[in-house]
């Protein structure tokens, strides 16, 4: 998938004329790109539409308009677009009871390695976390990591033509597998194109 560059952005006065359009749309398209594992653990698989939509509300929430800002914007969400041989997500952890959360993000301490991605008859894919910057420490685990699964080109192939694909963890505080429905499976394919 292409990476944004400068002129795929809208100006802030431009956005701020389509956000309510956008946003619609935005929500539409996040829909068969979000998974849920188990009731704590949201991904969104991320792709070109999702990280500018991204950059564009950076850009209006801090108002930056500067040249260099925008490339320093680009240079820290590019990286989220997929590159044809994986998926990139975005992992959050959420429990809406504060102290439920902090315990356990306590517990959940390196979750971010036990992350798979597997296409049935194919070697799994262990997510590479967190690449920008370690996101747990000896007392917790952050409440968001970002995360890529490599894929070779055999799963990618039996992906395609059909092949059940699942999501799991394994960690002692939560474990948890999901496959992906078909409609999922069909919209994340897009992204090895």
């Amino acid at each position: 998938m292409q990476k944004l560059t400068h002129t795929d952005l809208l100006s802030l006065e431009t956005y701020s004329r389509e956000r309510s359009d956008l946003r619609t749309r935005v929500v539409a398209h996040k829909r068969t790109r979000t998974v849920h594992l188990g009731p704590h653990l949201t991904f969104l698989f991320e792709d070109r539409q999702t990280v500018l939509y991204q950059i564009q509300e950076m850009l209006r929430i801090e108002r930056i308009f500067e040249p260099e800002a925008i490339a320093e914007e680009l240079l820290t969400y590019n990286p989220l677009i997929p590159d044809g041989t994986n998926l990139k997500a975005t992992l959050m952890i959420e429990y809406a009871d504060v102290e439920e959360r902090r315990q356990a993000l306590q517990a959940m301490r390196n979750i971010e390695h036990g992350f798979s991605l597997q296409v049935a008859g194919c070697a799994a894919s262990v997510a590479i976390a967190d690449e920008d910057l370690d996101r747990s420490n000896e007392d917790k685990t952050s409440a968001v990591h970002f995360l890529r699964f490599e894929l070779d080109p055999a799963s990618i192939a039996a992906w395609r033509q059909g092949a059940e694909v699942s999501l799991a963890v394994e960690h002692p505080a939560y474990t948890h597998r999901y496959a992906l429905t078909p409609e999922q499976q069909k919209t994340l394919a897009a992204d090895f194109d």
